[in-house]
């Protein structure tokens, strides 16, 4: 069955765009990288990320992006299907290779990553053709980031999925300097996807980022008169605050361990995501997005350490 069949008949209920690599990751903590010898791989990036953790929450998923002809493009695609993501969109292309990303673990605060994927690499060289824009359009939900829109072909294709999306498109700022000429250029992006975002997310140094403005709270004023009706706030140790309408709720942490902050992000994106499509409150899909990002946090894997439905309903009840 194609995947647009598969969508007609009550399918996807998120299609999740962007960036996908193998993550690297260190056998050892506290370890500088001229000194590892030994790694295990990982499915990781937004879209692999936050659509493993979505598929884990039950909700149908689909993800479009890109992988290299190569080994770690096979095995991207295999934990992904064993995951339950539809991979229909998930092309091959035959000249660039899947990007790898290698990281140190310092907790608790510190994660430096080292990325493989510039100049270009296959997720940004999505195009229109790469998926089904009307099948997409009728996707419930539409996840999008702005890494996605640091190039100039992946970033048409978001813009156009943005533009024709016909329900509620989250938009994550993810900001990544290294893949930005220079901060405006980012700046100016991310002010042209905004407008066709109904719920923005991002931390603090992301939200300065987009708007230009030192104060973040300043910030998410600047960000709601692009259009974006809801945006939060994700504050790491100190929480997230939920900005909607005239509300403003300040969401408490939860209290793990930091092993590798690295996911913990894309977690809370999944965990918030499945309470929209649950009829979950806000508040309270902030509050179990904020106990699945703790939880990803507590251990080294990103992808694979997102937590499951039950384990989610367990820590923070949905009603």
């Amino acid at each position: 069955m194609s995947l647009r069949s598969w969508t007609a008949a009550g399918g996807a209920e998120v299609v999740v765009m962007g960036r996908l690599s193998a993550d690297i990751y260190p056998a050892q903590i506290r370890t500088p990288l001229r000194d590892q010898r030994n790694y295990v791989r990982y499915v990781g990036g937004f879209a692999g990320n936050v659509s493993t953790g979505l598929a884990r929450l039950q909700a149908r998923t689909a993800i479009v992006s890109k992988v290299g002809n190569d080994g770690h493009g096979e095995f991207i695609r295999d934990f992904l299907s064993r995951e339950g993501v539809d991979s229909g969109w998930l092309r091959i292309d035959h000249t660039l290779n899947t990007p790898v990303v290698f990281c140190e673990i310092w907790p608790p605060d510190r994660f430096p990553l080292l990325f493989y994927r510039t100049p270009t690499c296959p997720d940004w060289e999505l195009t229109t053709e790469d998926f089904d824009l009307e099948a997409v359009a009728d996707a419930p939900i539409l996840l999008a980031s702005g890494t996605g829109l640091a190039r100039d072909k992946s970033k048409g294709a978001h813009m156009a999925a943005l533009k024709h999306h016909q329900h509620t498109a989250i938009f994550d700022l993810d900001y990544r300097p290294m893949f930005w000429s220079e901060a405006h250029a980012y700046q100016r992006a991310v002010q042209a996807a905004l407008p066709y975002a109904d719920i923005v997310v991002g931390n603090e140094d992301e939200v300065r980022a987009a708007t230009g403005v030192e104060d973040p709270r300043k910030g998410i004023v600047s960000l709601r008169t692009l259009g974006p009706r809801v945006v939060i706030l994700k504050r790491g140790g100190e929480g997230a605050a939920l900005f909607d309408g005239d509300r403003v709720v300040e969401v408490p942490p939860v209290r793990m361990e930091v092993v590798n902050g690295l996911g913990a992000g894309d977690a809370f994106l999944a965990s918030v995501t499945h309470g929209l499509l649950r009829g979950i409150d806000l508040e309270t899909a902030v509050r179990r997005a904020n106990w699945a990002g703790a939880y990803v946090a507590s251990q080294i894997p990103c992808s694979e350490a997102m937590p499951y439905l039950k384990d989610v309903d367990a820590a923070v009840p949905a009603a």
